[in-house]
């Protein structure tokens, strides 16, 4: 049956050298499942596969937008399952990598299909966001959708960001449109969870963020800081 493999963990756990390693032996491709390595000069700051590793595999999702096109969940969803599609013509096994929850959700379970928002009322909505911080987030969710505060997810900006402008924009609770119901997929799904010991783990990312100081990270923070108001570099 066909397979997609998805490895997945915390920043710096090694998904992409095991997902490499992987494909390689499966003499496959690699599906990125990163929100921000699809776009291009988004390198050092997302720890993107380097020149050599892509080189090794055949990698989908790296590098193919520009920074200033915006993606959802949902159009990751189509984007990846046709990736898969072209695989596994050729292919039993696919890899997946990533560390985007979100993402690796909606290629696995699917996303409701929802109405779409109105591009000035995010735009705006954003804008008093990172003027007036998390906790004037939090205060106008829980007075514009009660419904949504209610589910405990206070805690994470985006998904309030993305409650606060549905509301604004379609005068009902995303709540509403979640239905909870699983797409069937035509193939197999297998994950496969990395971990660290904590101190492990920060000790590589702060190694990792020594090398990409070295190698240039200010200067790529620079060159996107034009494009700082946009939600691809709210991260």
């Amino acid at each position: 049956m066909k397979t997609a493999i998805i490895i997945q963990g915390p920043t710096a756990a090694g998904k992409t050298a095991i997902a490499i390693a992987l494909a390689e032996r499966l003499q496959t491709a690699v599906v990125s499942a990163d929100s921000r390595q699809c776009y291009l000069g988004m390198d050092i700051g997302t720890a993107k596969p380097t020149r050599a590793e892509l080189n090794r595999v055949p990698h989908y999702f790296i590098d193919e937008y520009p920074v200033t096109t915006l993606l959802t969940a949902a159009d990751y969803e189509a984007i990846a399952l046709q990736y898969l599609e072209n695989i596994f013509t050729e292919n039993d096994y696919a890899v997946v990598c990533g560390g985007t929850g979100l993402y690796i959700k909606a290629l696995c379970e699917g996303m409701d299909a929802m109405p779409p928002v109105t591009p000035a009322i995010d735009q705006e909505i954003t804008a008093q966001y990172n003027l007036l911080g998390i906790d004037w987030l939090r205060e106008q969710v829980q007075q514009q959708d009660p419904t949504f505060y209610a589910t405990g997810e206070t805690d994470n900006p985006a998904r309030m960001l993305r409650a606060l402008v549905f509301i604004r924009s379609t005068k009902e609770s995303i709540t509403t449109y979640r239905t909870g119901i699983k797409k069937e997929r035509g193939f197999r799904i297998l994950k496969i969870g990395i971990e660290l010991p904590r101190e492990v783990l920060y000790a590589r990312i702060n190694a990792r963020v020594d090398t990409m100081m070295l190698q240039g990270l200010e200067a790529e923070a620079r060159r996107l800081c034009e494009y700082r108001h946009l939600k691809n570099l709210q991260t």
